[in-house]
């Protein structure tokens, strides 16, 4: 029974039909290719529920393949790189990626990240992605993945509006760093807190001038919140 479809985009032949294979023997559809630009032009004309991204492609890399997905839809990426560094993985989710796998890899540790990233989600995730949240002057819209202030849009990285966007689904609620690490990067950060701290600090640059009721506060001891003063 067919259960989704999968779209392979890596240069190397060998690791396309090895990743084919697996999906397959599962009951995943898939298609194949080789370059950045038709990777883009599939995503346009065929339905793909998941991407599965070398980084090292020709004509568009993996890094902008991913930022340009995320900017037209919102489609689980899973990078399939050699490359790994932890500043390799880092570009890798800042560029909007959902999970990342170091070649060589295991094709049923491969197979298995994919049911994971496939799995329908809850109620309520559904509603933080449906949703266009509105907080006075600060409107998030997840169907479009933008953020304005004024009317103005400001520019974000898909981790940084989803970030926003759960603060601002659950506002005046304090997440400590570990719980916004499992809600917004999974497991893959589990044990390193910093990226947090970082996307916060890159929020608070972007909306440092906006006022309108609201802000991004430290709780100093425990983590960070969406203060509210006050409802429209």
């Amino acid at each position: 029974m067919e259960k989704g479809k999968i779209l392979i985009v890596d240069d190397d032949q060998n690791i396309c039909k090895l990743m084919n294979l697996y999906l397959k023997k599962v009951g995943y559809e898939t298609s194949i290719c080789h370059d950045g630009s038709t990777a883009m032009d599939l995503i346009q004309k065929i339905k793909v529920d998941l991407v599965l991204l070398d980084l090292m492609i020709p004509v568009i890399n993996g890094w902008e393949v991913c930022k340009l997905i995320k900017l037209e839809q919102n489609i689980p990426v899973i990078m399939v790189s050699a490359k790994d560094m932890v500043k390799d993985k880092l570009t890798g989710f800042d560029a909007g990626a959902d999970d990342y796998i170091v070649k060589p890899f295991d094709p049923e540790e491969l197979v298995a990240r994919v049911k994971v990233r496939l799995k329908s989600r809850s109620p309520e995730e559904r509603d933080i992605m449906e949703r266009i949240i509105t907080i006075h002057n600060l409107v998030i819209d997840m169907n479009q993945y933008q953020v304005s202030i004024d009317g103005q849009l400001v520019d974000f990285k898909p981790k940084e509006i989803q970030l926003l966007c759960f603060l601002a689904k659950n506002k005046n609620i304090v997440f400590t760093r570990e719980q916004l690490l499992e809600k917004i990067w999974d497991y893959m950060y589990a044990g390193d807190t910093r990226t947090v701290d970082v996307h916060i600090k890159c929020l608070r640059e972007k909306l440092k001038n906006a006022s309108g009721g609201w802000e991004i506060k430290t709780v100093w001891g425990v983590g960070y919140k969406l203060e509210v003063k006050s409802d429209v």
